[in-house]
């Protein structure tokens, strides 16, 4: 069995012109401390991450415990929706038709479909590099909800991507290139806090 935990992102304060190096907030900081507690018992053999800032700092205090490299791979990066001098004039349709019609591109984005595909090929070659192991990813929420519908259509959809959070951590268990389990461990770490 090969794991990989998908890590998406702690709070930045949005900045679409600093899109590739904005960096955690405050409230980001204090949280990527915690995505190392709850990862530090899973026993990660190996640490990825989109190449933007944000998502290498969320994942960087597991790196420094376990004294391991990040390696960044761009194609963990975020979609780009459209260029960034295109104006959206209805932000959540076109979040509803991007989803809607996988091959759709707005002036200068990406499709879903373009995704999917840069985002599998890199989580097909590490988990043929890392079989029996487990790594952790550092993603965003676009290209985490797209590679991992890819993968089982349950988690393929605006719904899911709505129901995470940033961060977020999900266990994704491979058979081979098979996925066969999933189970959200941000969520049951934040529910053993209150207990």
């Amino acid at each position: 069995m090969t794991v990989i935990y998908m890590v998406r992102h702690a709070h930045s304060v949005f900045n679409l012109e600093e899109e590739e190096t904005r960096s955690l907030s405050v409230r980001g900081m204090a949280d990527a401390e915690r995505v190392k507690e709850v990862l530090m018992k899973e026993k990660i053999d190996a640490i990825y991450s989109s190449s933007y800032t944000r998502a290498i700092q969320t994942v960087q205090p597991l790196a420094d415990g376990l004294r391991l490299n990040i390696q960044a791979d761009e194609r963990f990066r975020e979609r780009d929706l459209a260029a960034k001098d295109f104006v959206l004039e209805d932000p959540e349709h076109a979040m509803q038709r991007v989803f809607a019609e996988p091959d759709h591109t707005f002036p200068g984005g990406e499709s879903n479909n373009e995704v999917k595909a840069r985002g599998t090929a890199a989580l097909k070659e590490i988990l043929m590099k890392h079989k029996g192991k487990n790594v952790a990813v550092g993603i965003h929420g676009h290209a985490m909800t797209i590679i991992m519908g890819a993968f089982d259509p349950a988690y393929g959809s605006l719904e899911f991507w709505r129901g995470t959070t940033k961060p977020d951590i999900y266990k994704l268990n491979f058979e081979g290139e098979k996925l066969v389990d999933v189970s959200r461990l941000w969520e049951a770490s934040l529910l053993e806090e209150r207990v």
